[in-house]
């Protein structure tokens, strides 16, 4: 289940947070996740044992860096991905986004975790199963992996042109007709759930994916949204997982 803190302004997921493990979604009130002072900020009085904040530079990729912290600085910036995997201790893996999908990752067993920017093109290109298969690589079990699915455009709202609808007809025609829907004459992808059906289709159990299930568009409130804001108030919200 996935539940709102009001005190730190996140969403968590109860699959994922424990005495040991610590995630969050953003929202806009915790602050504009592109300014790195949001990060720092927030980490400093909530997350008071943290060695290394992780920052990626996304490029809507399908890169996947297994990171190591180098026990200097505070701030780590890594170049050209958007999924990272660790198993430091005290590193906080951060990524940004205002309407693509977050997803956070955890081994417990074997203290892996891993968080990752799926916009349309990460996600057609299956990154949240390459994150998975990166966790097995380092000794996860399927079955031991739980994944948490954060706020996203809904359906409602991700409307698509017919050569993106053609894109993942091809890559996904064994479930296209359950993520498109036309509305008004348009077409509209549900992003959430291709990420939920990949990470399914990969071998974890259903019991260990949890979801959002509203829209960052609808929300104005709790989110940012590029589609909805564009550049009058656009900012992005930061998400983070870190092992304690």
């Amino acid at each position: 289940m996935i539940l709102y803190d009001s005190d730190l302004k996140i969403f968590c997921s109860t699959l994922i947070n424990d005495s040991k493990y610590f995630g969050g979604f953003g929202t806009r009130e915790m602050g504009d996740g592109r300014n790195i002072d949001t990060a720092i900020n927030f980490a400093q009085i909530n997350i008071p044992n943290f060695k290394t904040i992780v920052i990626p530079e996304q490029i809507h990729s399908t890169n996947v860096t297994n990171f190591s912290a180098n026990l200097i600085d505070n701030v780590e910036k890594v170049s050209e991905t958007d999924g990272i995997i660790t198993k430091d201790i005290n590193s906080v893996l951060t990524i940004i986004t205002a309407d693509c999908c977050p997803i956070m990752f955890v081994d417990k067993r074997q203290g892996i975790v891993g968080i990752s920017h799926q916009g349309w093109r990460g996600s057609v290109k299956r990154l949240g199963q390459k994150m998975i298969n990166k966790i097995i690589e380092l000794g996860g079990k399927k079955e031991n992996i739980f994944a948490a699915i954060g706020p996203t455009i809904g359906q409602c709202c991700y409307d698509v042109d017919d050569e993106r609808y053609y894109d993942f007809r091809e890559e996904f025609d064994g479930y296209a007709d359950k993520i498109f829907h036309r509305h008004q004459g348009k077409l509209h992808l549900n992003l959430a759930l291709l990420n939920y059906l990949q990470i399914k289709e990969l071998g974890i159990p259903e019991i260990n994916i949890d979801h959002f299930p509203f829209c960052t568009r609808c929300d104005k409130k709790h989110f940012f949204s590029f589609r909805r804001d564009k550049k009058q108030d656009y900012g992005e919200m930061m998400s983070f997982i870190v092992r304690n």
